[in-house]
C-alpha cells in the first residue's frame, strides 16, 4: 500500500482509511511481519518485527529463496506409529452398529437402519468415515443374495 503512494505516504481519504490500514496489517500479519497480541486496531510501533521496507523485503525475498518445511509433515511408518486402542461408549448407535458388524452373520444397510433409525447415508458414512477411517477398523462388505451389501468387522 505504501508503495503505490506517491513519497511513500499515505494519502489520507476518510472514507477509506480504516479498510487501508486493516488490509495493510493483515499483509503485515500474514508475511509474520508484524504480531498483535490482542485483537486491537491499534498498532504501537514495538510491535513491527522489522524497521523498514528494506528489511521486510530482505526477509519476503529470503522466505522465497528457502521455501518453509510442510506444517503437516507426511506421516512416517515407525515402531512409534503403533495402533492406538479405541475407546467406544458403551449405549451409542456406534456401539450398536459395531455390536451388529461384529455378529457373524455382519449386517445389511437395512438391518442398521432398522436398529438406529438413521437414513442409510448417514449408515454407510459412519462405516466409510467413522469406523474405517477414523477408528481404522476393517470393514470387509460382501453382497449377498437377498440382503444386499452386507458389512462385517474382521
Amino acid at each position: 500500500i505504501v508503495r503505490n503512494e506517491q513519497d511513500r505516504e499515505f494519502q489520507r481519504e476518510s472514507a477509506t482509511d480504516d479498510t487501508r490500514i486493516k488490509t495493510a496489517l493483515s499483509w503485515l500479519e500474514e508475511a509474520k511481519l508484524l504480531t498483535r497480541e490482542e485483537n486491537r486496531v491499534q498498532v504501537f510501533p514495538s510491535s513491527l518485527r522489522v524497521r523498514s521496507i528494506d528489511e521486510a523485503s530482505a526477509v519476503v525475498r529470503a522466505r522465497k529463496a528457502k521455501p518453509q518445511a510442510d506444517a503437516d509433515p507426511a506421516p512416517t511408518t515407525d515402531a512409534t506409529d503403533a495402533p492406538k486402542p479405541i475407546s467406544i461408549r458403551a449405549g451409542t448407535k456406534q456401539a450398536q452398529i459395531i455390536a451388529l458388524l461384529q455378529r457373524p452373520e455382519g449386517a445389511s444397510i437395512a438391518e442398521i437402519v432398522e436398529a438406529t433409525g438413521w437414513l442409510a447415508h448417514s449408515a454407510r458414512g459412519l462405516i466409510s468415515g467413522g469406523l474405517k477411517k477414523k477408528l481404522g477398523l476393517q470393514i470387509t462388505s460382501v453382497k449377498e443374495q437377498g440382503r444386499g451389501s452386507v458389512y462385517r468387522i474382521g
